[in-house]
């Protein structure tokens, strides 16, 4: 998927925290400096904290936007595949062909010749804030989105899953750095790691994650979804939607998480530590 983007206006860069990075010609700044004063055993002294940055991202197909996701810049292609697959709006990766900026955090979709969407059926009456998903869906029936069965043949086992939270954790940089930060990383059975993605928003990690495994073609059947926040119910549907099996986290899954994997075939695992974890359906090795 060909990526294109327009160069970061003079001096931005300098703006920003010094961890400022570019992934590709997209732009990517995850965190940013502030002046605080930081309360010591009742004692202020001035600093200078990093905190995670959250800004807007529009995303447009055919000039039409269809929605502006509260995210934190960085890895943005992979953020608008996983969007467009995870939400239905495409069936297959390849159906995307480009990514380009045409503004400051503003998207332009490129599809590939012969696909036809209609941006309006996917189009939100309001933005999606970091900590929902489904937020500024036009309707109760906008939220549920069609997902077949899934089918698992083998399953994870306890002793994999237990590593999980661990192997993640390395792969948070910028969380250690601003403490601000979710992630969802992408292993197969055996505990190898696939990609792994940060973002303010868990949805957002989510889709990013999902884009980056997309792009490169791994297959979702035989993977673990691994989620450092809550399990809710927009999590395991975009899991089921693009056919992973597994959902796992160091959290607790919602009441409609877990029915709608029950209903999908998805296996669902919460408060995954290295001495035990929650099964709330599904099965384990």
């Amino acid at each position: 998927m060909a990526l294109t983007s327009a160069t970061f206006p003079a001096g931005e860069a300098e703006k920003e925290s010094a961890r400022t990075r570019c992934s590709g010609r997209l732009r990517d700044v995850r965190s940013t400096q502030r002046d605080i004063v930081r309360f010591q055993e009742g004692s202020p002294q001035r600093a200078v904290d990093h905190l995670v940055t959250e800004e807007p991202l529009e995303l447009r197909i055919a000039d039409t936007p269809i929605a502006v996701v509260m995210r934190t810049p960085g890895d943005d292609a992979d953020l608008a595949l996983g969007f467009t697959l995870t939400e239905g709006v495409l069936l297959e990766p390849d159906e995307l062909t480009g990514v380009t900026e045409i503004g400051e955090n503003r998207l332009r979709l490129d599809l590939a010749r012969g696909v036809r969407v209609d941006p309006e059926q996917f189009r939100r009456n309001l933005y999606t804030t970091s900590s929902c998903g489904v937020c500024g869906k036009a309707s109760i029936d906008a939220v549920r989105i069609t997902a077949s069965k899934v089918v698992t043949e083998i399953p994870i086992t306890a002793h994999v899953l237990a590593e999980l939270p661990r192997r993640l954790l390395v792969e948070q940089e910028t969380f250690l750095d601003t403490g601000g930060l979710h992630a969802a990383a992408l292993f197969d059975f055996e505990g190898r790691l696939i990609e792994a993605r940060e973002d303010i928003g868990r949805h957002n990690a989510v889709d990013k994650v999902v884009g980056a495994a997309a792009r490169r073609s791994w297959p979702f059947g035989a993977m673990v979804l691994f989620v450092t926040g809550r399990i809710s119910f927009e999590i395991v549907q975009k899991a089921a939607v693009v056919g992973i099996s597994c959902v796992a986290g160091i959290s607790a899954a919602s009441s409609l998480a877990v029915d709608l994997a029950r209903e999908l075939g998805v296996t669902v695992v919460g408060f995954v530590r290295n001495k035990g974890f929650n099964l709330y359906t599904g099965l384990v090795g």
